[in-house]
């Protein structure tokens, strides 16, 4: 049996077999475009959702980063791509953002791509070293209060769900803090154990470090507490009204033939649901949620009108 009907056996009934066959799709490896750094929580988990795509499709399927810009850089990359289904890239819902906060848009979310399926949403959370004072963000704030602008707070990128979910906290908590951009979570743990910043708000690749004690959990971002941190509450439960997950999904450039994008949907949505990437997810606190391509594409056109509302609420723009 060779590699291509191996991959089609392993299939589950009724996915991505019916538009493989029918499209020839795909015949060499395709290139995923994680917009975030080596090693952080994305990286991760894209690498082990690749790994499932590729058992079914018959191809390997290539986890490329580029850090940086508030994890837009995957979408640019697609404005000059071949919309041949050979590159794709995971899009954050900074990407939703970029155009709303800056004068010159870098593109249209909502023409320049093609969007594939959509995957999960994220754990964040509070964290600072474990000898700072503060135990609480109900400690966080009023330290903050009482010394405005005096804290600093990394996260990976100007724009990202993390930066504009601090300055909502900000502005709902009536305080002032500094935020510094970087390019991943190791960037910005690295600058936190190095006494560089106070806080980390970032996704769940901090956990380890939570649990070996070498950082302090202050609230999760979620609507519930989370599976593996019971005893840390909420932002909600510490007295701040915001919940903040940032779903995403997948993309790729505008124009693709429905038959590759229908062979790539329904592979990606099975390798979501595959048991092994449900582990990953687990492993950092994040839930499955599959949309197929007409559903994702309706999220992001509500996305995109519930993310100019927050901006315009906040009175934010970059340039």
């Amino acid at each position: 049996m060779n590699v291509t009907r191996r991959a089609l056996a392993a299939l589950p009934l009724g996915l991505a077999a019916p538009a493989f066959a029918q499209s020839g799709f795909p015949n060499a490896p395709i290139r995923l475009i994680c917009p975030w750094g080596a090693g952080g929580t994305t990286d991760v988990q894209m690498r082990a959702l690749a790994d499932q795509v590729s058992r079914r499709i018959g191809q390997p399927v290539v986890v490329e980063n580029r850090a940086g810009a508030g994890g837009v850089l995957g979408a640019q990359a697609l404005l000059s791509a071949r919309p041949d289904g050979y590159t794709i890239s995971q899009i954050p819902i900074s990407v939703f953002r970029q155009p709303l906060l800056n004068s010159r848009a870098l593109f249209d979310p909502l023409t320049d791509f093609t969007y594939i399926s959509h995957i999960s949403g994220y754990l964040f959370g509070t964290v600072v070293r474990p000898d700072a004072p503060w135990n609480s963000m109900q400690d966080l704030v009023a330290y903050a209060r009482a010394n405005p602008g005096k804290l600093t707070y990394g996260t990976p990128g100007v724009g990202s769900s993390l930066h504009l979910t601090m300055e909502l906290i900000a502005q709902r908590a009536g305080i002032e803090w500094v935020h510094v951009p970087f390019r991943g979570y190791a960037e910005n743990a690295q600058a936190l154990l190095g006494r560089q910043i106070d806080i980390v708000a970032d996704s769940s690749g901090w956990a380890p470090a939570v649990m070996d004690g070498q950082m302090k959990l202050l609230a999760t971002w979620g609507a519930e507490r989370a599976k593996r941190f019971p005893n840390t509450p909420t932002l909600k439960e510490s007295g701040i009204d915001v919940v903040s997950a940032s779903p995403y999904g997948l993309a790729g450039p505008k124009g693709m033939d429905p038959a590759v994008v229908r062979t790539l949907d329904q592979a990606f949505r099975a390798a979501t649901m595959d048991p092994r990437h449900i582990e990953i997810l687990d492993r950092y606190d994040m839930a499955p949620m599959p949309m197929n391509t007409d559903e994702y594409t309706s999220f992001v056109r509500r996305t995109m009108d519930e993310e100019r509302a927050l901006i315009q609420r906040l009175g934010l723009r970059l340039s």
